[in-house]
Parts: C-alpha cells; structure tokens; sequence
C-alpha cells in the first residue's frame, strides 16, 4: 500500500485576471476568451512518485472580493496559494495584496506555505501595462521578506510559463527538486484525475465532469502537465460510482474546513 501525500493549492485574486484561464491551460491546454464568472471550483489530480502518491487539489475561487467568507474557507484549507493579478492592471495588483494580507492575519504559518505571485496577460504588456515585475518583486522580496515565494509573469493566452507556475509551487512544497531538468528520470506515474464543481455541488442533483486516467508512465514533464501525457485523446468519463465517491469526498473537504492543513 502507498502513502498518501496531499497538497492543496488555492488560487486567489481579482475577477477577470485569468485564474480559471491558467488552470484550464495547464490541465487540458485549452484557452477561451469568453469570461464566465468562477463560484468555487475545485479539479484534482493523483500521481505517483515511488511508493509515495501525491494528490494535487487545485480549488478556483471566486474573484469577487466581497465573498469573504468563502475566501477565508480556502485559505483555512490550503497548503500552497497562487495570488494571480493581470499585469495590465493595477487595481488587480492591490487585490493580490488584500488576498496576501487575510493569508498573513487568518495562518500564522504564512511564512512556511509556498506561494507563487502570478502576473497573467504578459502577452498585453507592451502595449498596456500597468504593473511593473520589478514593482511586484519589491514588494515581495524588500517588504515581505522570509516568505517561500516566486514572482513569475505568465500568459494563459500564449501559454507562457503557465507550467513553471505549478513545477515551481510542488518546487517550493518540496514534492519537486528545485532546478529539476525534468528528464524523465523521476519515474513518476500519473494514477488518475477528477474534476468536481464546488458551486454545482450546492444543489441536490448535481453532476459531476468527466474526468481523465492514464495508466502509462510519464515523464516529470508529463506528471507536472497532465495534458502532455493524453494529446489529444477525447475525456472519458469515469464510473459513476467512483465520481459519487471523489465528489462526496471533495464536498466534505470544502465545506469543513481542517486545522491539519500545515506542509509536512
């Protein structure tokens, strides 16, 4: 029997900077312009690595900054956060520093949980930026020193760099040996996937999504970025017993928040 490690990642910021962009990137390389507002989503992976397995819980939060008790759930419950701001505006920068400060007042641990600053649309910012990465860096590095923290620039559009925002939080997390050359060395085995809406889960009748399983090895590329292991492989659904059981599992987690929830 395996052990079970389990990192849960929350991403935190404004509305409209790309938070779901950038997930949906990096799990199924799609990209849309259409906005849809996020409630509460949650999307989990499983790996292998040895006889160790790592399960990835990856929960979407809502960008409305007046849903504060919602927010404070997430952050009671996670083990790694990514604050995401638009480098095109910077009144998303001050949300990512409002997300920051509930962070430092709500754990007292916050200078022990891996965060990556993500500024999404770098792809718009000769042309119309308004938030300076050495602007951002300062603020992370001069005020807000002894923080497990990386500053990285992103695109979700052009898919740049969206990768190197999850290798290095499992980095950070220590899952993943910093400067990793990702050479396929590490024998690590994508075990299964699911994906559960948590604003759906609120009615009765809910549905879950399909899912994705690879039963091949992969890469340290491919474990970090599922979506290279399945090409272009249509989703399949998984039996809707075991969804029944990933979803009422990934309910009770969100809804009762743990004071287990330090990094090992």
């Amino acid at each position: 029997m395996t052990d079970l490690e389990r990192i849960r990642l929350a991403m935190l910021g404004g509305a409209g900077v790309g938070k779901s962009s950038i997930i949906k990137r990096f799990l199924f390389k799609t990209y849309t312009d259409k906005y849809r507002a996020t409630v509460e989503d949650l999307f989990s992976r499983e790996y292998d690595l040895g006889g160790v397995t790592l399960k990835v819980d990856i929960l979407d939060t809502s960008g409305d900054m007046e849903l504060s008790a919602m927010r404070r759930l997430s952050i009671a419950t996670a083990h790694a956060f990514m604050l995401v701001y638009a480098s095109t505006s910077a009144s998303s920068f001050q949300c990512v520093k409002q997300c920051f400060q509930e962070i430092r007042e709500q754990r007292a641990d916050y200078q022990n949980i891996p965060i990556v600053i993500a500024g999404n649309k770098s792809d718009l910012a000769n042309t119309h930026r308004e938030v300076r990465l050495e602007e951002v860096t300062d603020w992370v590095y001069c005020e807000l020193p002894r923080l497990r923290a990386k500053v990285l620039e992103c695109s979700a559009k052009e898919d740049q760099n969206v990768t190197d925002l999850f290798k290095t939080l499992l980095s950070l997390s220590r899952f993943l040996p910093v400067g990793s050359n990702n050479d396929g060395t590490s024998g690590l085995k994508r075990r299964s996937s699911a994906y559960v809406s948590a604003s759906s889960s609120r009615n009765k009748n809910r549905n879950a999504s399909p899912s994705v399983s690879g039963g091949k090895k992969s890469s340290l590329v491919e474990a970090v970025d599922p979506a290279t292991s399945c090409g272009d492989a249509k989703l399949k659904p998984r039996s809707r017993s075991l969804i029944r059981r990933v979803s009422r599992k990934t309910k009770q987690q969100i809804h009762n928040a743990s004071d287990d929830c330090n990094l090992q």
